[in-house]
């Protein structure tokens, strides 16, 4: 999703107690980064404006959360809106981090001593040209990264409107040394998570009519 400059959004990161620049420097480090260390981390990659992670973290506090972004606008917002939920709530936030950082280098900033256990890849970029589907979030590639700094057992969970991205996806992660535990065609009819939070775009992909697809995948 592209999205405007908003010159405030620098600022304010820089500003928040939620915001971690330089995420490199916290590779191996990112549990004591947390009011709670001895929590399970676990990671949203491309968290948008935030919406998802603001509802999923203040309805799961023993779970610490990072959401990472490339864009500052775009993490701007995901700030406000976790910071909107916690207030609204009247409560700290004690268990979400948010950073800046290109998804396709993460082995730069996370490691085997972070120990995430759960990976959250929702509505990403389908790439759909050929030459380009290396980029993908959930390509063989990415998922090979992942398994650095993923714990055993460790899951992915994975939601798309993208009936080739969704096909694929599921012979990536096979490819990788994930066994597929859960897949859905049609999510809202066939709902595979405990809780479903709705996403911005599968808000808007539903209306259309468009089928979410979605998949539960654990390292082996």
């Amino acid at each position: 999703m592209r999205i405007r400059y908003k010159k405030w959004a620098r600022p304010e990161l820089e500003a928040s107690k939620i915001y971690k620049e330089e995420p490199e420097k916290l590779k191996g480090k990112w549990k004591e980064q947390f009011a709670k260390p001895d929590q399970p981390i676990h990671l949203e990659l491309g968290c948008g404006k935030g919406q998802f992670m603001a509802k999923l973290a203040i309805e799961n506090e023993t779970i610490n959360y990072l959401a990472i972004d490339l864009v500052d606008a775009m993490l701007g917002l995901a700030k406000r809106n976790i910071e909107k939920e916690y207030q609204e709530a009247k409560k700290e936030i004690k268990n979400v981090l948010i950073t800046r950082f290109d998804i396709e280098r993460i082995f730069l900033i996370l490691e085997e001593q972070d120990e995430i256990e759960r990976i959250y890849i929702n509505f990403c970029n389908p790439w759909p040209r050929g030459k380009h589907r290396k980029k993908r979030l959930t390509h063989t590639k990415q998922l090979e990264k992942y398994k650095q700094f993923l714990k055993p057992g460790g899951e992915i969970y994975f939601k798309t409107d993208d009936d080739e991205l969704f096909e694929s996806s599921l012979g990536y992660l096979k490819e990788s040394g994930f066994e597929i535990i859960k897949k859905s065609y049609d999510l809202h009819q066939q709902p595979i998570f405990e809780k479903n939070i709705e996403t911005e775009h599968e808000k808007m992909f539903s209306e259309q009519g468009i089928k979410i697809k979605a998949c539960i995948a654990k390292l082996s």
